[in-house]
């Protein structure tokens, strides 16, 4: 891949950048962009952000003795340095994300680059995108909470939706290896803190909204208002394709400037699609009067699909195509990853969400064979919504007939305590059919022996995760690894 070029004027660098005041002389360029004073170089900019966990304005100084120009700020500067310019800006969070896309060329410019955003779907839309386009013969890209990909190549990833610099780096790494379309995630955490700020969409899509991340946002309301953030940002030259049957899927668009379209199960839209029948091979659906067949199951996947089937007609393909290449998408890693080994079905899935739990149980059921049963294992992260966890227990024990509650990332909590708070939403007279596990190899190991022939046994929560975490440290753990040599070893 040729080198990236980057564009160090400061000029340039600024271009859309809203400068409040201004103190000292601006140098003529800068040899590169941080907001982490830690890893600012000589002749460097730094930008100070407010963030959750430390203010960049109290690094300033630091910033300015290894070597920083140009500093960036948001509140009041109590002392100014003669040799540094100084540039106070409304918000630094979004000069920042303005100011990389400007160093990076604007990469997101040269891009067909849709965003999705919503509690549940997120991943598996932006994948399936990913892999059509890539299909249909174009190059593509992609960002999501699995991997990353640049056309063929492929990255692990940290956060679903990177920081301002990874985040335009990536996206002028994907022009640079030819790609037209990239696809994204677009997390509520990302929206709030500008992440994309400087990004340009060519098109947008809403999932749905159920609880999740209340810890960070603190209301649903809250939550809802971050994902519409991104949807009232659209140009009028994008689109913006919604969940017709959520509840908040017209108040994303409301104030919309972007083509609005909708998809729906339920609903005349600009995609209907119909469910007509699943089993553990796939489902049948009808989408806009076609039919097709894909190894795909739930209801829930119905609605991405339709998602997908409509952002790529919004991008111009043609609709007999993209629906001849659906049938050749295969299921998203962790995302209702199942195997059938010793008469028995072993299933494993994100679902970390009350929500995104019953959607995959209700699956599991419709397609489950007479006589059989669900035996579940389940946990909830620490440092996360401690409310959902009792949520989720009660979500689980109505489906299944025997439920381990379980450690997942336990990360500074004790899991013995997240345990506890789950093992509150189960009713009483259910009680007897639930066990408690705090180690979760162990838990999924119960649950495989707790099974009958042709029971499912489903283990949800950390789905494509290939570790725990415990405190600080991560350490390897794969639930499809671990749930294979569990039913491996059934006699």
């Amino acid at each position: 891949m040729s080198e990236l070029v980057k564009h160090t004027a400061v000029t340039d660098l600024l271009a859309g950048v809203t400068v409040i005041r201004q103190h000292g002389s601006l140098p003529s360029a800068v040899a590169d962009i941080t907001a982490d004073s830690r890893k600012v170089v000589a002749g460097g900019a730094f930008v100070a952000i407010a963030g959750t966990q430390t203010d960049g304005h109290e690094f300033i100084e630091k910033a300015i003795a290894q070597g920083a120009r140009l500093i960036v700020h948001q509140q009041e500067c109590k002392n100014y340095s003669e040799e540094v310019a100084y540039l106070q800006v409304p918000d630094s969070a979004v000069a920042l994300g303005v100011m990389v896309g400007n160093f990076y060329g604007n990469p997101s410019k040269q891009l067909k680059l849709v965003g999705v955003t919503g509690t549940n779907g997120k991943t598996s839309i932006a994948t399936f995108l990913y892999h059509l386009v890539e299909e249909m013969g174009e190059k593509a890209g992609l960002i999501s909470t699995v991997e990353n990909r640049i056309h063929s190549e492929v990255e692990p990833t940290a956060f679903t939706t990177p920081a301002p610099h990874e985040l335009h780096e990536l996206l002028a790494r994907m022009v640079a290896a030819g790609c037209r379309y990239a696809f994204m995630e677009v997390s509520s955490h990302a929206l709030v803190q500008h992440r994309v700020a400087g990004v340009f969409f060519a098109g947008g899509i809403f999932t749905n909204l159920t609880r999740d991340h209340l810890d960070y946002h603190g209301t649903l309301q809250a939550y809802r208002d971050a994902k519409k953030m991104f949807f009232d940002a659209l140009p009028p030259t994008s689109f913006a394709l919604s969940n017709l049957d959520d509840p908040n899927g017209t108040f994303m668009l409301q104030n919309c400037k972007a083509r609005k379209e909708y998809y729906s199960l339920t609903n005349l839209a600009y995609v209907k699609c119909e469910l007509l029948s699943q089993e553990l091979a796939g489902m049948h659906l009808r989408i806009n009067g076609a039919d097709l067949y894909l190894p795909l199951l739930g209801r829930f996947n119905a609605y991405n699909i339709s998602a997908v089937y409509g952002a790529a007609c919004l991008l111009g393909f043609d609709s007999a195509e993209v629906l001849r290449v659906l049938t050749l998408l295969r299921p998203v890693r962790g995302r209702l990853e199942y195997c059938v080994i010793q008469n028995r079905v072993g299933v494993v899935d994100f679902a970390h969400t009350p929500d995104a739990l019953e959607k995959v149980l209700d699956t599991l059921t419709a397609i489950l064979p007479k006589g059989a049963s669900i035996i579940g294992v389940v946990g909830a992260g620490g440092d996360r919504d401690s409310g959902k966890r009792p949520l989720m227990a009660a979500a689980a024990i109505k489906y299944c007939k025997k439920l381990v509650l379980t450690s997942d990332n336990p990360r500074h909590e004790k899991p013995e305590d997240i345990i506890a708070q789950m093992y509150e939403g189960i009713p009483s007279e259910l009680r007897a059919n639930v066990f408690c596990n705090v180690d979760r190899r162990e838990a999924i190991r119960m649950a495989v022996a707790l099974s009958s022939q042709g029971d499912f046994v489903l283990v949800a929560g950390k789905g494509h995760e290939a570790y725990q975490q415990i405190g600080d440290e991560k350490f390897p753990f794969d639930d499809v690894t671990e749930l294979r040599l569990a039913l491996e070893k059934i006699r």
